[in-house]
């Protein structure tokens, strides 16, 4: 072989181990812990399922491999790992975080909270986002919302309630600024993740808890130690979660990888509220004929004291915390701002005798 063919084929091995060496660059592998099992319902399944739509649009390029609560981290530390870059990734929600920031909650659920459509209008052009990004960023954590889901139950009891006065003293599982709520009634409070719930129940360190929707307590068993089942879920009518992404992984990615995380959330997100309001009802009944379990409803003088409380809650709060006061003041004022279409175009659910 003469010199030059070889030179040639020296150039073109050189050539193709570099372009070799560039591809296996680009591909990326991420670990993601999720707050809530494999096998729940809508919070959990759905995190594999996002999972596994990164890989299908990437074309294996980028893959993201979910892990259970516990596998790398505790269920709810998304925060602190994700800052710290322990892990790529945590798929969670902002009322895990509450303890460190009580502004928080209003990016998760709000007590007496809009509908699907106004909540989101606030987020995403509102300035919700930009102020829960604040937050976030100034802990090294990128955020992206992937789930929604649809109103949920206030709570499980053991008896009836059919006077406020027995919830004081209560010891209950309770998320959130409704956790707030609750405590202005006399009730004790304390936050536990999904898993956690039904030892606590049964061994009697909480008297009642509230979750999520039927689909999930269901899944959870919360109907064998209580069969009284609230609705409705004053405290949660929407919930957002999100993706927390430590931030120099974040911005390590190619520009095309950050799309392919923002577009495959923005199909979670919708996904999964559809999922939820199609489930739901069908779950409601299976609670009642195959587990005995009594819906129940709030009566309207009641609610009102749970408004009323919450009421308290966000004079209170924002007198003593600064962000919290922020955060209030645009929520609030995006809700004005919203009421005269809100209004406008309200409908009861029937206007026939």
């Amino acid at each position: 072989m003469n010199a030059g063919k070889k030179l040639a084929i020296t150039a073109i091995a050189v050539t193709l181990a570099a372009l070799s060496a560039t591809a296996q660059a680009e591909r990326v592998k991420w670990k993601m812990h999720s707050a809530w099992g494999s096998s729940v319902p809508h919070l959990g399944t759905n995190a594999w399922r996002f999972a596994d739509n990164i890989g299908r649009m990437s074309g294996g390029d980028f893959t993201v491999k979910a892990y259970e609560p516990g596998a790398l981290i505790p269920a709810n530390e998304g925060f602190d790992a994700a800052s710290k870059g322990s892990i790529d990734m945590a798929w969670t929600t902002a009322g895990y975080d509450t303890g460190k920031y009580p502004a928080l909650s209003f990016f998760t659920a709000v007590p007496f909270g809009p509908s699907f459509g106004e909540y989101m209008a606030w987020k995403k052009f509102g300035g919700g986002d930009i102020l829960e990004e604040e937050i976030y960023n100034a802990h090294g954590i990128h955020k992206i919302d992937c789930l929604a889901i649809g109103p949920e139950t206030s709570g499980w009891f053991k008896e009836e309630i059919t006077d406020l006065e027995q919830l004081r003293g209560l010891k209950m599982r309770f998320f959130g600024l409704g956790a707030r709520v609750m405590q202005k009634i006399g009730v004790s409070t304390q936050l536990l993740a999904g898993g956690d719930i039904f030892p606590a129940l049964e061994k009697g360190v909480i008297d009642a808890t509230e979750f999520s929707m039927p689909a999930m307590d269901i899944k959870y068993g919360f109907y064998q130690i209580a069969k009284n089942n609230y609705f409705p879920g004053w405290h949660q009518q929407v919930s957002v979660s999100h993706l927390l992404i430590n931030m120099d992984k974040w911005n390590g990615l190619s520009d095309q990888n950050q799309a392919l995380l923002e577009i495959g959330a923005g199909e979670s997100l919708m996904y999964i509220y559809a999922e939820t309001e199609y489930v739901n009802p069908y779950a409601m009944v299976e609670m009642g004929e195959k587990y005995g379990v009594h819906t129940r409803r709030w009566r309207d003088d009641q609610i009102a004291v749970f408004e009323a409380a919450w009421n308290e809650v966000v004079a209170e709060d924002s007198a003593g915390d600064p962000l919290f006061k922020k955060v209030a003041d645009s929520y609030f004022s995006f809700r004005k701002d919203y009421k005269k279409w809100g209004d406008a175009q309200s409908l009861n659910a029937t206007y026939l005798d």
